[in-house]
């Protein structure tokens, strides 16, 4: 096990010598961050989002953790359905085996490419992989307590909360810790960057609500809410965010202030923004005990109630994540066909992973329609796995398919790599059954 001196580095447990040293990745633009303040003066970030012009991806990776301490990787593809007169989706695995020693309680992928993976778990270890070699590449053992939380702010940038109180934010070139955010009195339940990337936001234990500026690594800004806030989102323009606690979500201005309470009919686990794919307009995905996915219309009166409008069924127990990810169609010969859709991936307790299209979703569907049901494009049953998070990474892009000028592109090189890759899904299904 290699133990970097630097204090500011994490310990980063390698599982093999590697063969070749790990491409670098370029560092995102982090400069002009908001900074902080001396007392309690709320930061104010800016509701316009970092642009994002690169190219859709035309095909995905799902990735879910578990109880059972397996992770699930599965390549997503959408084509052409000529029977339909529509789209086929399709779920293919590709591995599954054990990644922890203990339950995994989050994952996520790098945006942009979708490089790198990060998995964490109970045993207190935050896992990376390689996830287009599908290579394990060490582990941090920064935290002093069971991972909550991971965010990719960009492709260079990772974030996590932990039970030991405390946020770190790691450069994912050499996985240096760049802050250690500390302040919340006990664990920290959730965290949420803005969309500029300049902010944090988290929540814990302690009842409080706090704002961070990731540049200087100073909290800007908290207050107390008087309950515990489980979950913490912002909306897709950073004009607002969220807070959810049992049955209620809150909705809070940037300046903390709070604008109105929502009550679902059932316990939630989790929630997420999203754009609509047809018309314009923004959701509120909720998924609970109730074993539905909620879909919310967010009003665009701010001092209006979301309501719901659809709700994504079935799954037999209760959902605890979803993820979206923008994704790029295959062209079609129907007139007025769409470019591109949001796909929504959610996991259960039933063990079902299950995928939708929120195309399905009209654009006339708004406050006051009868709620819409809609039925997942695909899906794939892990045979009772108790799954407990999920995140969707990029595929390859249209604009990428081919080689520039005839070369192979950077960071292509990873792929020639001849080291062991991760255990393939029939080496897991073993694996599974020896571990039931």
């Amino acid at each position: 096990m290699a133990t970097v001196t630097n204090s500011k580095r994490a310990r980063l447990a390698s599982p093999r010598k590697d063969k070749k040293k790990v491409q670098p990745v370029p560092q995102s633009d982090t400069n002009h961050l908001v900074s902080s303040t001396k007392g309690k003066r709320k930061a104010k970030p800016t509701t316009k989002p970092v642009s994002d012009d690169t190219t859709l991806p035309t095909s995905f990776k799902v990735i879910a953790g578990s109880y059972e301490k397996l992770l699930y990787g599965f390549d997503g593809t959408v084509s052409l359905d000529e029977t339909n007169d529509g789209y086929k989706f399709e779920l293919q695995p590709i591995f599954v085996f054990p990644a922890h020693v203990s339950c995994i309680k989050a994952v996520a992928a790098s945006p942009n490419g979708g490089k790198w993976l990060a998995t964490g778990s109970a045993d207190e270890v935050i896992k990376v992989w390689d996830l287009r070699r599908r290579k394990e590449i060490g582990g941090l053992m920064h935290h002093e307590g069971s991972i909550t939380q991971l965010q990719f702010p960009s492709r260079s940038h990772l974030l996590s909360a932990s039970e030991d109180g405390s946020l770190c934010l790691f450069h994912a070139r050499d996985w240096v810790v760049l802050r250690t955010l500390k302040g919340h009195k006990g664990r920290v339940n959730s965290i949420a960057v803005h969309p500029s990337n300049k902010v944090a936001l988290s929540v814990g234990k302690d009842n409080t609500l706090r704002m961070w500026d990731l540049m200087r690594g100073k909290g800007s800004a908290s207050t107390k809410l008087g309950k515990e806030g489980e979950l913490v989102r912002w909306s897709t323009t950073g004009s607002s965010f969220v807070v959810q606690s049992q049955k209620t979500i809150d909705v809070f201005t940037v300046d903390m202030v709070l604008r109105n309470t929502i009550t679902h009919p059932s316990r939630i686990h989790t929630i997420r923004f999203s754009n609509r794919v047809n018309g314009s307009g923004e959701l509120l995905l909720v998924g609970a005990e109730d074993k539905k996915l909620s879909i919310y219309d967010i009003p665009d009166d701010p001092e209006k109630m979301p309501t719901v409008i659809a709700e994504m069924t079935g799954h037999s127990n209760r959902v605890k994540a979803v993820e979206i990810l923008p994704l790029a169609l295959p062209r079609s010969t129907k007139t007025n066909a769409l470019l591109s859709t949001i796909i929504l991936c959610t996991v259960s307790s039933d063990g079902k992973i299950h995928v939708y299209d929120l195309a399905s979703l009209p654009a006339g569907q708004k406050a006051g329609s009868e709620v819409l049901q809609i039925s997942s494009v695909a899906e794939y049953d892990t045979k009772g796995t108790r799954l407990t998070c999920v995140t969707i990474a990029e595929g390859e892009a249209l604009a990428n398919r081919k080689s520039v000028n005839g070369k192979r592109k950077r960071g292509d090189e990873d792929s020639q790599d001849e080291d062991e890759e991760w255990g393939t899904h029939e080496d897991a299904e073993h694996e599974e059954s020896r571990s039931g």
